[in-house]
């Protein structure tokens, strides 16, 4: 189980990760990037669509929306046998199968077409930041935290794979 909003806010270190072995292989076997403002802008735009989809899934109902995900989450009947620290959650959050997607997609679009590629892994993060930042807005709206994973012995439903907590109290 990992908390929802460390899963999404944490893509921006994946992709850091995944520039730190992408870049230097690339300009180690082809030349620095020329500034091509073309695919710089093309590269912009396609971000701006990527946050402005993740806006429209997080705020519009339709299936497979992150809101019909937060309004369906179930509740977690046992908190403590379930539930990982906060340093752990954010430990667990961290995909390292994604930054090696990441690094295989730029590797081999950075060395065969165009080595600005090896910045793919930003796109990524403006759709995960919007919706990180949503879910967050989310849990502080409805008192309660969103966790992403499975409870072992409890059945799943259709595609259900998140579950809500009732938020705990500050100590003081």
């Amino acid at each position: 189980m990992v908390r929802y909003v460390h899963h999404q806010l944490i893509t921006a270190a994946e992709a850091a990760c995944a520039m730190i072995v992408t870049v230097p292989v690339v300009l180690g076997l082809r030349d620095v990037p020329e500034s091509a403002a073309e695919l710089w802008r093309a590269g912009a735009a396609v971000a701006a669509v990527l946050a402005v989809s993740a806006l429209l899934s997080c705020t519009v109902g339709w299936p497979g929306s992150e809101k019909r995900d937060f309004e369906t989450a179930l509740p977690l009947a046992d908190l403590e046998s379930v539930l990982p620290t906060p340093k752990e959650s954010l430990r667990r959050s961290f995909g390292w199968p994604f930054v090696g997607f990441l690094v295989a997609v730029s590797l081999v679009a950075a060395l065969a077409w165009e080595p600005v590629a090896v910045f793919l892994p930003l796109l990524f993060v403006p759709a995960r930041m919007v919706t990180g930042t949503y879910a967050a807005y989310w849990e502080r709206r409805h008192g309660l935290l969103l966790w992403r994973g499975q409870v072992t012995g409890r059945p799943l439903g259709e595609k259900q794979s998140l579950y809500s907590s009732v938020r705990q109290p500050a100590a003081r």
